[in-house]
Order: C-alpha cells, then sequence, then structure tokens
C-alpha cells in the first residue's frame, strides 16, 4: 500500500526534485537559443541514457531483457519523455520558462483525476481537489496573474505545455505498474530514457537534421549536459523513488515547488528581486501541499474531535 502522508525522507527529496526539476526551464532557455526542440529533447534523454547505463553496468544491475518489461518501458518513455519533453522545448520557444512552469503546475491536476480513476488506493477525496485548487492559485500568484493575460498568439504553445502536463499524468500512473513488477526505481528510469532515446533519435535525425547544424556555443553544451545529467538522470531516479513510497498524487507535487524554487534560485544566482506576492504565492503552495498531503486535514480532525 502507498503511504498518502509522506515522511520527512520523501519530503527532502521531493525539495531535492524541485531544484533539479526548476533548473531545467533554465536550460531549455539557454539550449533553444541555437538549438531545435527534437534535437535538445534527444540529447537531453540520450545523454541521460548513456550516463545511466554507466552506473548500471559499474554498479552491477541486473539488465532488463524481458520483452514484456521493455514494452512497458516504451510506453512509459512516450508519456513520460517523448512527448512531454518535445512539447515543453518547443512551447518554450514561443513562450517564457515562467509561463511554461506555471502551465506545467497543472500536472497534479491531471495526476489526481487519472490516478483517482484508475488506482484503487489513490481515490479522489476534497482534501486532494481542494489541494490542487490552493496550490494552483498560489503558482499563479507567484508569477504573477499579468504574465497569463500578456499570451501574445501563443495560444498553441500554451495548449501545448497542457498537453505535456497531462501526459505527464498519465506517465506518472502508469509508472505505478513497475513497482508491483518488482522493478527497481534506477532501472526504471534506465529503461524510460533509453527507450524514449530510441523514439526520438530517428525522429530528430530525420525532421532536424542536427548534424547540419553549427556547432552550439559551450553555455549550450553546458546546459544540456546539465539539463541530461541533473534534471533528466538524477531526477527521475528521485521521482520514481518517491513515487514507489508515497504515490503518483504525492510525488507530483514537485510541480508546485518548481515555481518556487525557480525563484528564490532566481534570487539568489542572478539577483532578481522577490515580490510580495511571491510570498504570498508561496503560502498558498504551501497549504495546497499540506492539504493534499493530508496532515492538515488530519490534524484538523482532531482538533474537532478534541473540543
Amino acid at each position: 500500500m502507498i503511504n498518502q502522508t509522506m515522511s520527512p525522507k520523501d519530503w527532502l527529496m521531493l525539495l531535492l526534485l524541485s531544484f533539479l526539476w526548476g533548473g531545467s526551464f533554465f536550460f531549455i532557455a539557454v539550449a533553444v537559443s541555437e538549438l531545435p526542440p527534437l534535437t535538445i529533447v534527444t540529447m537531453r534523454v540520450g545523454l541521460a541514457s548513456a550516463t545511466l547505463w554507466i552506473i548500471l553496468l559499474v554498479a552491477g544491475y541486473e539488465v532488463p531483457k524481458s520483452l514484456k518489461l521493455w514494452r512497458s518501458f516504451f510506453v512509459l518513455g512516450l508519456l513520460n519523455n517523448a512527448i512531454p519533453f518535445s512539447l515543453i522545448v518547443w512551447g518554450q520557444t514561443h513562450i517564457s520558462s515562467g509561463l511554461a512552469s506555471i502551465i506545467n503546475a497543472t500536472t497534479p491536476l491531471f495526476t489526481v483525476l487519472i490516478a483517482g480513476a484508475v488506482l484503487t488506493d489513490e481515490r479522489m477525496t476534497p482534501a486532494k481537489i481542494t489541494g490542487v485548487v490552493v496550490g494552483l492559485l498560489g503558482v499563479i500568484v507567484l508569477i504573477g496573474p499579468a504574465s497569463l493575460i500578456d499570451t501574445g498568439t501563443n495560444t498553441a504553445a500554451q495548449f501545448a505545455i497542457m498537453a505535456a502536463a497531462a501526459s505527464y499524468g498519465f506517465g506518472t500512473v502508469y509508472g505505478r505498474r513497475f513497482k508491483t513488477m518488482g522493478i527497481s526505481p534506477f532501472t526504471t528510469v534506465v529503461g524510460q530514457v533509453t527507450a524514449a532515446t530510441i523514439i526520438l533519435l530517428p525522429l530528430a535525425l530525420f525532421i532536424e537534421q542536427p548534424y547540419q547544424l553549427a556547432n552550439p556555443s559551450l553555455k549550450v553544451w553546458l546546459a544540456v549536459l546539465s539539463l541530461a545529467i541533473f534534471s533528466t538522470a538524477l531526477a527521475y531516479i528521485l521521482f520514481f523513488q518517491i513515487l514507489a513510497t508515497s504515490g503518483a498524487t504525492n510525488v507530483v507535487l514537485v510541480t508546485f515547488l518548481v515555481p518556487v524554487t525557480a525563484s528564490l534560485l532566481g534570487w539568489l544566482v542572478l539577483n532578481e528581486k522577490l515580490h510580495a506576492e511571491y510570498f504570498i504565492g508561496m503560502v498558498f503552495i504551501g497549504l495546497g501541499l499540506a492539504s493534499i498531503d493530508g496532515r492538515l486535514w488530519s490534524k484538523a480532525k482532531k482538533l474537532t474531535k478534541r473540543h
């Protein structure tokens, strides 16, 4: 059974994951200045796959060989990597990374709805629905409602990010099956990104012909390497570890934290100002997280019973 209330260890992993994925929007913004979308995504999963296979072989993990298992990896790689990564990178060629992160924060909403419909141990509850709504309000306040209004003619890009969020929701719920199959989080990540690389490589070569592009600058190479190693390989190891212990609904809370960590990193690294609405947004997000996690409601019920 899944622990509906996350442990302190799971919360720490979730916070680390939010930093790793929060940085991905920045790395993508750097990379799209010189490289086309499919090429960036293929390099991201390809380099991550190579890194993970080296770790797998050196550490002595068992190499997955089952055809049935690899079929599941391809489905997961499509839902969790190939589709959403491509849509997000394409979307960020037309809209800002901040707006992309807002729309991406709808992932928990999709996951709660999908998990509630198909998973017997993650049924929808008033607390979860309330938490999602409150958290989304916090994200909007954090980045600023004006960014949602000033969208120009980039509606298609916004719908692309929304579709990516829905794909993540399906992928997260589908990923639950690997625990019941006795597959470790690390092996799941290796299979997922390897399958995504096999799917994307021929598409990138045929559509964008990256071998004809000019050699990217050092900053772009560093951005792509960071995107692959930190925001993909390491991030997904954490993701599947949290998924195995705390479930699909809890693990996607990270999409609420990503805009928060992005704002803090901007303040610490880029000397960006933190406005009052940032702190108001963080309060909303904290309340949303507490509501979905269940602790807020359980404590409220205990207090009510006492009185």
